[in-house]
């Protein structure tokens, strides 16, 4: 896999399966400029395809995940300009990866912040964490995602006040909205997020895929669709080795041998 790292983006691939990316730019409290922006699109693209990987941990490190968009490169644009930089596709190699993507949330999460942890799968966020979509304290509103995610992960109420007000909430009081999956201690996130990540990466490759693939789908469908797709793929992984596998050594009571097969 080609080097991915950039000035403004850490990326490594560890043993047992798990990719670590880090937001870092230190002085800028890792504001979402266009390059780390399309850094970040360039190593979840080759991240998706890599084999060895299997689970990808999400951070911007002790102090602060992201602190929103880089307002200075949005200064004096006008509709046509934002409208070309086409942000939907800078940000689709996250929405679309395969693979399981675990946010480390410490310090703010504001902005494009808080949208980039909601394009992840699960959000562990530190004790003095805190989650804000304050766009419209400087008259613009969220635009890749901030609205449309933030509803279905808190409902309407939730999601309007914070949208409307531009406040931030707390980790806990994300946690009780539904938008956190765990919170804990600060010095504490980074190490649970690594080790929940190789814990996926050590379980049934594909199955891990189209549980991911069928939560995605489901979301919007109908409950009649969405339980058709979870049944099709639940019949699918009958013809993996993996399942054949999964299931001996149960009966067996030993650990299994996953292949991705």
């Amino acid at each position: 896999m080609p080097d991915l790292c950039t000035p403004e983006l850490r990326v490594q691939c560890l043993e047992g399966g798990v990719a670590w990316v880090r937001l870092h730019r230190p002085d800028a409290t890792n504001a979402l400029s266009l390059p780390l922006q399309a850094a970040l699109s360039r190593a979840f693209t080759a991240l998706a395809e890599e084999p060895r990987v299997r689970c990808i941990v999400l951070t911007g490190g002790e102090k602060v995940f992201a602190a929103g968009g880089d307002i200075k490169s949005m200064d004096g644009c006008g509709p046509i300009e934002i409208m070309q930089r086409h942000t939907e596709r800078v940000w689709a190699p996250i929405e679309r990866c395969p693979k399981p993507i675990i946010a480390a949330v410490c310090g703010y999460a504001f902005g494009g912040g808080a949208e980039l942890a909601m394009h992840c799968d699960i959000i562990l966020a530190g004790e003095g964490a805190s989650f804000a979509q304050p766009e419209i304290r400087i008259g613009i509103m969220p635009g890749i995602g901030g609205t449309q995610r933030l509803v279905r992960a808190v409902g309407k109420f939730n999601a309007m006040r914070m949208l409307l007000s531009g406040r931030p909430v707390t980790a806990q009081e994300a946690q009780i909205m539904g938008l956190v999956s765990q919170v804990l201690p600060d010095d504490q996130v980074l190490t649970e997020a690594m080790n929940l990540a190789t814990l996926i990466a050590a379980m049934p490759p594909l199955a891990v895929l189209q549980i991911k693939e069928v939560v995605l789908a489901g979301m919007d469908a109908s409950l009649d669709a969405a339980l058709m797709l979870e049944r099709k793929a639940n019949q699918l992984l009958f013809a993996t080795r993996d399942q054949k596998e999964g299931m001996q050594a149960f009966i067996e009571k030993r650990k299994p041998r996953f292949e991705g097969r």
